[in-house]
């Protein structure tokens, strides 16, 4: 029985060509070739003014909280349910996370919850959208407009969702991606910081050269205490064949999507997947499953049926606060996150998997339920 794996990347004859290409060629005056066209690609594709590769996504996180200023005594409201990335570069720049409550659709913060958590001291949002879904950015920017807060997107999920036939990662104070291989593209591992400030991309850049100022013509010579996050040409040519296939990579997760939510919501009644609103595109980076109220305690029974069936699956975020990491941090009571962390997953979802295998994902998690009588047939592969 071949093992179904939950996500792997997309690689095919053109990446090839350009990684081989760089790594012949990209060197001396030409090592920052593909970094350059991937930077103006990706900003042109968001419709943003700039992209600054990095090496992750954290990276570039915490390259635009030191652009931003941001400090000791500064407070950063963010999701209590989030990959432990998304807060971190806040605990780096010596500044306090304040952990609020998502929306029971999205699974994205809560608006109402982030206004009540401003204090005198908060100085940004961090909105991540969260397995492709989209947090309510409007409503967010009108809170960060009121109190003069930098809203940021963690947009590392959703490369390819829309709000209005705009871009996620195009509607903030600046966004940030990863292109770890597990996303919709992939550069094996890196990010991306976009913005359209470019007084703000001037600090990032200044940053990530080690605190070197641009046209500074001192050799060896930081104006401050900078970092190195910076992406490789190799790394980069990638990117540059993955973004030229990016519109098929986002339509073939739509479609592994469309094909499961088919089966399941049809099976279980009540059960949830990743929303998609009027107005909005979901890129759908990993079809994520909420068992019906009824099954709140199956879970476990699920996963186990999927491993015994050679599949594998990720158990959604925990929340944060409940991590050791965030001891001592401001958290109000989070229960829609603290309930998807007791009843929901991801399923598989790499571009080449076939519907035989999806069938063999939605057949095991009926299993896992006691439910396989009552599944419809699948469609033939």
């Amino acid at each position: 029985m071949s093992k179904v794996h939950y996500t792997k990347p997309s690689i095919g004859e053109l990446e090839l060509e350009y990684v081989t290409d760089a790594v012949r060629n990209g060197w001396g005056e030409h090592c920052y070739d593909y970094i350059h066209r991937f930077q103006g690609e990706f900003a042109r594709y968001l419709g943003v003014s700039h992209a600054v590769a990095t090496s992750s996504c954290t990276g570039a996180l915490h390259l635009g909280l030191r652009a931003l200023d941001i400090g000791p005594g500064d407070e950063v409201i963010l999701a209590d349910i989030n990959w432990i990335a998304s807060a971190a570069p806040v605990f780096y720049v010596g500044a306090q996370p304040v952990l609020v409550d998502v929306l029971e659709d999205s699974w994205c913060l809560d608006p109402e919850q982030v206004r009540h958590a401003i204090t005198p001291r908060t100085r940004a949002i961090i909105a991540v959208h969260l397995y492709g879904n989209l947090a309510a950015m409007r409503e967010l920017q009108e809170i960060a407009d009121e109190h003069g807060l930098a809203l940021i997107e963690d947009a590392a999920e959703a490369l390819g969702s829309e709000i209005d036939g705009r871009k996620a990662g195009s509607l903030s104070t600046f966004s940030v991606f990863s292109f770890h291989g597990t996303k919709v593209m992939t550069t094996g591992e890196g990010g991306m910081l976009a913005s359209s400030d470019a007084e703000l991309v001037r600090r990032v850049e200044q940053l990530n050269n080690h605190g070197r100022a641009a046209g500074d013509m001192r050799q060896f010579w930081p104006s401050e205490l900078g970092h190195k996050y910076k992406m490789s040409n190799l790394q980069a040519a990638l990117g540059c064949a993955q973004l030229e296939r990016i519109d098929d990579l986002v339509a073939r997760k739509r479609e592994i999507f469309a094909y499961y939510a088919q089966r399941l919501l049809a099976a279980l009644p009540g059960a949830r997947m990743n929303p998609e609103p009027t107005g909005c595109l979901n890129s759908y980076w990993m079809p994520t499953l909420v068992l019906p109220v009824e099954f709140s305690t199956r879970r476990a029974d699920v996963l186990e049926s999927l491993r015994l069936s050679g599949i594998d699956a990720r158990i959604f975020f925990q929340p944060l606060g409940d991590t050791p990491v965030f001891n001592g941090v401001a958290c109000g009571p989070t229960p829609i996150a603290h309930d998807l962390a007791q009843r929901a997953f991801n399923l598989p979802s790499y571009h080449d998997i076939s519907h035989s295998d999806q069938d063999r994902v939605v057949d095991a998690i009926l299993v896992g339920l006691d439910r396989r009588a009552s599944a419809p047939a699948g469609e033939p592969s």
